[in-house]
């Protein structure tokens, strides 16, 4: 298809909605996301066939090309003829598959509705395969599933057919487990992937060919022909019979949803405003000529055109030169370009409705998960797009050479609107600026690298490990009093129950000041908060809750937002190592407040609240949670002894070991602490022959031999008295 026709074709197909999918694709890596990719746009006429599999051309960065993965999301738009008879819009996000990049995975999730989960046929569900299943289902996000590499198990693995079928087997049924295990319910049971009625393909991405049921049976080529030709290398062939985007693309757009299907139960997930106001309808519905409403999935520079947003429309129509508001940043910008992708380019449009994943020129001040809405509309913010692991590697930076450090400072604040995965504060005390990431990668990739080419010289810290405090008991009632000493306020401090815990981890319970408290009491209660507290959270704010437990205090309620403010502060910086609170439940229980307003504002309030907390949490047993990571190491059978013995010597426990092939799985849990050097140490005691991959990151109290050595060295790296304070008497 000429270039003429795809633009052409594309301003058509962009409003009637029926006809588009927005889709990712998703995996462990190197599973062949960005080789599946190619072959699409292939076969979608954007590129040639003989380079399919070949170029990566959504890999378009140096530094990917180099490092040979992804680690920018990119888009890319395309048409496809559905069954030979009507054109359909493909916009497509190619996202990455290494741990350190999975915000990007998580955000891509936000502007799609369906995802194809490529898995490879030789390595199965990996735990990377498990993590962008879990992101996708948590943004109610389809899945189809793609089986790549199928052509290695023929060649390399010469597997029988009964053999591979086994495979596919366990492949698929290790897929559905996770689909049940992490989608809602409601979905659960229906978006269960399945040979037979074709939400599964077979395949190989780099041979540019793929099979399915429904395509088998209508065109008669069986999984006989197929070990065949790849058997005797008739590759090209086989491509021409079975050729992969055909089979892939017609999957997408029989099995995952048009965006008015999506909107229908996507819009109450992802936005907690009013369903039944102007703006819920229109999103509902995917109102093209509704309020606007749409958010920002990704901010990059370009050396062109300034900033690009890539946004999701889900109501309304963006037109060039536009006003439109921000809402997190309550400023108004003007639309100066509105486009769609085709991979590094862009195709400028007048205007596009709703149902689009587009690119804006003119957002200068957008960040990644802002809501842009139109300057009449006061809408409620889409809910914050939420990593499944938090950053747990941070790093101290500064610039080398002083005139450097304006331009360090705007790079710094340019990186963390791109990707909210990467924290970055500014130490009061020391003037040193922390960088927090996903690990050593993501920080080397996404600052320091792209620092170093901008010609900025630093001098970076080896690596700190991020902890958290929290208590072990529940304090005694302490109080606080108000510099004038005309307010007190008593709290206890305790910790908050697992079950609450792991639900605010796992997105159950939103974190926020809670408005709707009506929505949160059953969701409190059925994870074991009483009746009585769930009525009476008034906060909760990373991963710590705030109750008002008081009766009949005169003036409390022209106090709250100070308390709350006062809660987030301490939060932000516990008393034991000015590192952040986690899992801990704090209590007004009563309160003495003066009757003139004037002698109870925020600098008498504040300082007495803080003070009251922060006495409970020190009177509560504190300590700290250290963070640790989950791994999978997959290592040759007779090299496991030395995986093992590596594993204890860093503080690990082995939690499961499984034989598969000739080869060992084990799964091990290993402080974030004793985690530097893993990678490379594991190379060299496995001859190159072992590698580790990410499942989780989970947070444990540090053991109580190490408590106050690893306390005193943080105090000491950030600059505070050495020895540890105690209660603050009234």
């Amino acid at each position: 298809m000429a270039k003429k026709d795809i633009v052409s074709t594309i301003k058509e197909i962009m409003h009637d909605p029926k006809r588009i999918r927005n889709i990712d694709i998703a995996a462990h890596i190197d599973h062949g996301k960005t080789t599946l990719t190619d072959n699409l746009l292939a076969g979608a006429g954007m590129l040639s066939e003989d380079l399919a599999g070949k170029t990566l051309w959504t890999d378009f960065d140096e530094q990917e090309q180099e490092r040979g993965i992804t680690i920018f999301s990119s888009n890319v738009s395309m048409i496809h003829e559905f069954e030979n008879q009507e054109d359909y819009l493909i916009n497509l996000i190619d996202t990455p598959g290494h741990v350190d990049f999975g915000g990007d995975v998580t955000r891509a999730m936000r502007a799609v509705d369906g995802t194809i989960i490529v898995c490879c046929a030789v390595e199965g569900v990996m735990p990377q395969t498990e993590t962008v299943i879990r992101q996708a289902l948590r943004e109610r996000v389809k899945p189809v599933l793609f089986i790549n590499k199928v052509d290695r198990l023929v060649k390399e693995l010469q597997l029988t057919p009964e053999q591979m079928q086994e495979r596919f087997v366990k492949i698929i049924n290790s897929v559905n487990k996770l689909i049940l295990k992490y989608a809602d319910k409601k979905f659960a049971s229906e978006w269960l992937v399945n040979v037979e009625n074709g939400t599964v393909a077979f395949g190989s991405a780099y041979r540019n060919w793929a099979i399915s049921i429904p395509f088998m049976k209508k065109t008669g080529i069986t999984f006989k022909d197929i070990i065949d030709y790849t058997a005797q290398g008739k590759d090209k062939e086989l491509a021409k019979r079975a050729p992969l985007h055909h089979v892939v693309l017609d999957m997408v757009i029989r099995h995952l949803p048009s965006p008015i299907e999506a909107q229908k139960y996507r819009i109450e997930k992802i936005w907690h405003g009013d369903l039944d106001s102007n703006v819920g309808k229109d999103m509902v519905l995917c109102n093209p000529n509704g309020k606007l409403a749409m958010i920002v999935t990704k901010v990059v520079p370009d050396p062109h055109a300034g900033l690009v947003a890539t946004t999701r429309i889900f109501s309304g129509t963006v037109k060039r030169g536009q006003e439109v508001k921000l809402i997190g940043q309550h400023k108004t910008q003007r639309i100066q370009q509105v486009s769609v992708y085709k991979g590094p380019q862009r195709i400028q449009m007048e205007e596009i409705p709703s149902g689009n994943v587009i690119g804006i020129v003119g957002l200068t001040e957008a960040f990644s998960g802002e809501t842009i809405t139109s300057t009449d509309n006061d809408m409620e913010p889409f809910e914050a797009i939420k990593h499944l692991f938090e950053p747990v590697v941070t790093k101290s930076i500064e610039a080398k050479n002083p005139k450097d450090l304006p331009k360090m400072i705007e790079f710094l604040r340019q990186v963390s609107r791109e990707d909210p995965t990467l924290v970055i504060k500014i130490n009061e005390e020391t003037g040193e600026y922390l960088i927090s990431g996903l690990g050593e990668l993501h920080l080397d990739a996404k600052v320091e690298r792209p620092l170093k080419e901008r010609g900025i010289d630093i001098i970076a810290s080896n690596p700190i490990v991020v902890y958290r405090e929290t208590v072990r008991k529940k304090s005694p009632m302490v109080s606080g009093k108000s510099p004038n000493k005309h307010n007190i306020f008593y709290f206890t401090v305790e910790p908050l129950e697992d079950e609450v815990y792991q639900a605010i981890v796992e997105g159950k319970i939103p974190e926020e000041k809670v408005k709707k408290i009506k929505d949160l009491v059953p969701i409190l209660m059925e994870n074991g908060m009483s009746r009585e507290e769930a009525k009476r959270v008034m906060d909760i704010y990373e991963r710590n809750v705030l109750i008002d437990a008081t009766k009949g205090v005169q003036y409390l309620n022209e106090t709250y937002e100070m308390i709350m403010q006062a809660f987030r502060e301490v939060v932000k910086n516990g008393p034991l190592a000015h590192e952040m609170c986690s899992k801990t439940k704090v209590k007004l229980i009563d309160a003495s407040l003066h009757e003139d307003a004037i002698h109870r504002g925020p600098a008498q309030v504040i300082p007495a609240v803080k003070q009251a907390i922060n006495n409970g949490i020190l009177e509560a047993d504190p300590t700290l949670l250290e963070p640790l990571q989950i791994i999978r190491v997959d290592v040759p059978d007779e090299l496991i002894g030395a995986v093992m013995k590596e594993v204890q010597g860093r503080r690990g426990q082995v939690i499961d070991v499984q034989s598969d092939m000739g080869a060992s799985i084990v799964k091990a849990k290993i402080p974030v602490a004793e985690m530097f050097g893993f990678e490379s140490r594991l190379k060299s005691i496995t001859g190159g022959k072992g590698f580790f991959s990410l499942i989780d990151i989970m947070f444990e109290k540090i053991p109580k031999d190490i408590q106050m050595k690893t306390i005193l060295g943080i105090r000491k790296r950030k600059g505070l008295p050495e020895e540890i304070p105690k209660p603050v008497e009234n």
